[in-house]
């Protein structure tokens, strides 16, 4: 049969390029398809893949802040801090590999290291057997600590061996230079980072600063890319507090009360040193203080500062406050002349002396110079109830100093509708009454400052991590008496040493005047009655122009409260002080008001 060109003999031809056609249809819409997902992947990224997949890649890493420091008057350093790293790992991502790959920055390259020469540098870097270590970082923990106070020096060298999953975290160690000198004031932190006690605990959002952070991609074999993301936020350092202290006289003082402490077996004891021309704290001792660097070593009753967390009766040495009102009020003065008989009865309440006496006639000076409580009890009859509360209020009694420490005592001082028929009688010689130290010694301050009460103060100033010094203010001086009720009882006090009981407290060179104190102590189980004593003694020099204040306190002393004295401790702190702070001799006459009326 004719062929005929031109024309198809069979009907295949037709159908392979129909297949063809819808093949490469086919084709053509998967490459659609894909091209389609690529470009709303990686161009518009609808579902935020790409943003996902970064911030897998985003590391953070905390940067502590330095936590200030807390210095005494003089740049003393009394606690510091020190920055410290953990060694951390994780152990999943560390055992996932065999190998790792490392930037070398001396080639800019990337090696690959095994992971035992990994081990081997990490264990040479930190001291330790290669096996040990390995063990370490073999197991299923997404986060170990391999390392503890780090320096910062090794903690470089170790990140910079890119090792996958090990890592560090910074640590701020606080240490205490001084020790117990000033520990229960410094105070101590708990975990190691927030204040626990003392001014690391009352200035602690100060002194903690503000923590930095570091963000940085890691690649999917656990190294750091070199030129990806790094934002830097800078820790903010935290601010130094400076105190009024003197380590130096603090020192001393918790020396010497110590010493007095375990001479007469007492339950504990505190010192007290103001400058009395600022209000500045220049030492608060007490007995068996603290070391901050181990606050477990002592008793958690130790911790504190009982100077001005411990109230107590004060006794004698509020018969000052109630001469100060009577000479005030125009109702007395220091050569005043008072009958004063063995025995004193007054609204149904009998008074007595510590010493027996017959029918005596003293001045308000030989009164206080040999601490009478019936003639006490005499002059302040001559002021209203209403009056001898008012008083006491005004010298700072039931009033919290407010210099920067925890748990301040207030005090307990009753109004007078709560006062029985005692009460209103002993409120004058300081029982029925309680009252920091450091109440007590703020006022004498004013007597000492020609009327005028200053605010005690402990924090001096902030010092910002650039320098910046800032003056921490007092609050406004208030005058309590007259410049004249104030130098007539200041001679009052001269005379109680130079012609009264408390000879001891008399320095060779310089004028002094104090008062001591003594009162019951409460029982320790809560329940009524008393157990041992309290006695003090505070004074004042030099009186030509008085400079500072010194208390002492024993709380239950052994023996005899008659044949215990803290004359010889008062006149050993306050000539250190006089001798330190370059106070010049008396040159002025000793005040000698006459005790007995002739």
């Amino acid at each position: 049969m004719a062929h005929t060109p031109g024309k198809s003999t069979s009907g295949k031809v037709p159908a392979a390029k129909k297949r063809l056609r819808i093949g490469l249809g086919i084709m053509l819409t998967l490459l659609l398809v894909v091209g389609g997902k690529l470009f709303m992947v990686q161009g518009l990224d609808v579902g935020g893949m790409a943003e996902a997949a970064f911030n897998k890649r985003l590391t953070a890493t905390t940067l502590p802040a330095e936590r200030g420091r807390i210095i005494d008057a003089n740049g003393t350093v009394l606690a510091n801090s020190v920055l410290r790293y953990n060694i951390v790992v994780d152990q999943v991502q560390n055992g996932e590999k065999d190998s790792f790959r490392r930037y070398n920055r001396a080639t800019e390259e990337v090696d690959t290291i095994s992971r035992d020469q990994g081990i081997v540098e990490l264990a040479s870097a930190l001291g330790m057997e290669p096996p040990k270590l390995k063990e370490l970082l073999t197991g299923d923990k997404k986060y170990f600590i391999v390392a503890r106070d780090v320096k910062p020096e090794l903690e470089a060298r170790i990140i910079e061996l890119g090792i996958p999953g090990v890592g560090s975290e910074g640590i701020s160690k606080r240490v205490y230079p001084n020790g117990s000198v000033a520990g229960g004031v410094v105070g101590f932190l708990k975990d190691g980072t927030t204040g626990q006690a003392g001014i690391e605990q009352t200035q602690d959002e100060l002194l903690r600063g503000t923590a930095g952070k570091r963000v940085f991609e890691i690649g999917a074999d656990g190294l750091r890319i070199p030129i990806a993301t790094d934002e830097l936020t800078p820790a903010v350092d935290g601010t130094d507090v400076k105190l009024t202290l003197n380590s130096d006289i603090q020192y001393f003082a918790q020396q010497a009360i110590q010493s007095q402490v375990n001479k007469l077996s007492a339950e504990w004891g505190v010192i007290i040193v103001m400058d009395i021309k600022t209000g500045n704290l220049i030492a608060l001792a007490d007995t068996n203080a603290p070391d901050p660097n181990n606050p477990g070593g002592v008793e958690a009753k130790d911790r504190g500062v009982r100077a001005v967390t411990a109230a107590y009766e004060p006794g004698s040495v509020e018969k000052m406050m109630t001469a100060a009102a009577a000479i005030e009020e125009g109702k007395s003065s220091p050569l005043d002349k008072f009958t004063i008989p063995p025995s004193l009865v007054i609204d149904g309440q009998q008074f007595t002396d510590s010493f027996e006496h017959g029918t005596e006639e003293r001045t308000l000076a030989g009164i206080l110079g040999w601490s009478m409580n019936t003639g006490t009890v005499m002059v302040g009859s001559r002021l209203s109830k209403e009056q001898r509360y008012d008083w006491l209020r005004r010298f700072g009694i039931g009033e919290a100093p407010e210099i920067g420490l925890p748990s301040e005592a207030t005090g307990i001082l009753a109004t007078p509708d709560k006062w029985d028929d005692r009460q209103q009688y002993t409120v004058l010689f300081g029982q029925g009454v309680s009252q920091s130290t450091l109440q007590t010694v703020r006022a004498y301050q004013s007597i000492a400052n020609g009327g005028v009460m200053l605010q005690p103060r402990l924090i001096d100033s902030y010092i910002k991590p650039d320098g910046t010094e800032e003056k921490v203010p007092a609050k406004e001086p208030r005058t309590v008496v007259s410049k004249e009720t104030a130098q007539q009882v200041r001679d009052i006090l001269e005379s109680a040493v130079t012609e009264g009981q408390i000879k001891d407290a008399a320095i060779d060179g310089y004028r002094v005047g104090a008062k001591t104190g003594t009162s019951e102590a409460p029982r320790e189980d809560g329940l009524p009655g008393f157990d041992g004593y309290t006695a003090s003694m505070v004074g004042m020099a030099p009186m030509d122009d008085p400079r500072f204040i010194v208390e002492v306190v024993l709380q239950r002393p052994k023996g005899s409260i008659y044949g215990i004295t803290n004359g010889p401790v008062f006149r050993s702190v306050m000539s250190q002080v006089l001798r330190t702070y370059n106070v010049a001799p008396s040159t002025g006459t000793p005040v000698r008001l006459p005790q007995f009326v002739k």
